[in-house]
């Protein structure tokens, strides 16, 4: 539903874009995480055909962004930084302009703008003036006027930003709610925990380029190493730790603890397990130590300035 091969920006010498490809499939969410000013927005802005690409090709739902716009814009739910919202109108008014916009009936514009304004608790200011609205209602009028026309690609630019965290867990759930359909997201946050609640991918791009991307796990394996967890026991080790050796890689003990890192846990645990149990061995916890998109990426990045720093 969203593909880029090698899409490229430039603003006169300044590469924006640098031949970044993509690939999203339908009901899949992409994060896409960068630092501001690292292409995030002109990426998406030329998935939208609103920024013609240097070079390089991208198409939303099968459409060619400079071949098609027209088509890609009524495939696509864009929410952009600036929301761009008519501050004199009220809720409805501004939903059926723009229900105008996309050629939906007054009725139908009516349904849908009623059943997403109650989805995310804003019925009652339907009769309310925009410039009445707090940050967080606007934020969640705008993803309302992105859902309008029952698209089925979105592209969210900060989708919770200025949220309170109950409007916050309404918008994630929407997002949950709408994957299911096979609806297809592209996600830019700097909410590093909400990526990794919601991005079935996570692409990471750096002075405009993708530095690093996969899931979740995929990016852990290769930029943090394999998981590790932790034993803990009644009593002391007694040497317990030296005779996991020739199965795990013991990263530290303590007193009637140990950590180990294993590629491969769902075999290796209930072994281990098993072996503390065959000596006596109480055990009171085995668990993983939580690893989080938050030491990924810095990771990926320091591990990218490294690379510039070597080649400059």
């Amino acid at each position: 539903m969203i593909e880029c091969h090698n899409l490229t920006k430039d603003f006169g010498t300044f590469r924006a874009v640098d031949n970044i490809n993509l690939y999203v499939p339908a009901g899949a969410v992409l994060a896409l995480l960068g630092a501001n000013g690292a292409g995030k927005t002109t990426t998406v802005r030329m998935m939208t055909s609103i920024l013609q690409p240097t070079s390089g090709t991208a198409k939303i739902a099968g459409y060619e962004v400079t071949e098609s716009p027209a088509e890609v814009r009524a495939h696509v739910g864009v929410l952009t930084e600036q929301h761009g919202l008519y501050e004199r109108m009220k809720g409805m008014e501004y939903l059926l302009f723009f229900g105008r916009v996309y050629h939906i009936s007054s009725d139908e514009t009516r349904r849908r703008a009623s059943a997403l304004m109650e989805q995310f608790g804003l019925t009652f200011a339907l009769g309310k003036r925009l410039g009445e609205y707090s940050k967080g209602m606007k934020q969640k009028l705008a993803l309302v006027r992105a859902m309008l026309h029952n698209p089925p690609v979105l592209l969210l630019d900060e989708p919770t930003s200025a949220m309170d965290p109950v409007s916050a867990k309404q918008v994630r759930d929407a997002i949950i709610d709408l994957q299911r359909e096979s609806r297809t997201f592209l996600i830019t946050t700097h909410n590093l925990t909400e990526a990794q609640t919601l991005a079935d991918k996570i692409a990471i791009i750096r002075q405009g380029k993708i530095i690093a991307s996969g899931s979740f796990d995929e990016l852990a394996r290769q930029f943090v190493g394999d998981p590790i967890m932790e034993l803990r026991i009644n009593g002391q080790l007694n040497g317990f730790g030296a005779e996991l050796g020739d199965m795990v890689t013991i990263e530290e003990a303590g007193d009637g603890w140990i950590r180990y890192r294993t590629p491969h846990p769902h075999a290796d645990n209930p072994n281990i397990l098993r072996r503390a149990l065959g000596l006596g061995i109480e055990v009171v916890t085995l668990a993983p130590i939580t690893q989080t998109l938050e030491d990924i990426y810095l990771r990926v990045v320091k591990e990218d300035e490294g690379k510039v720093e070597e080649n400059s």
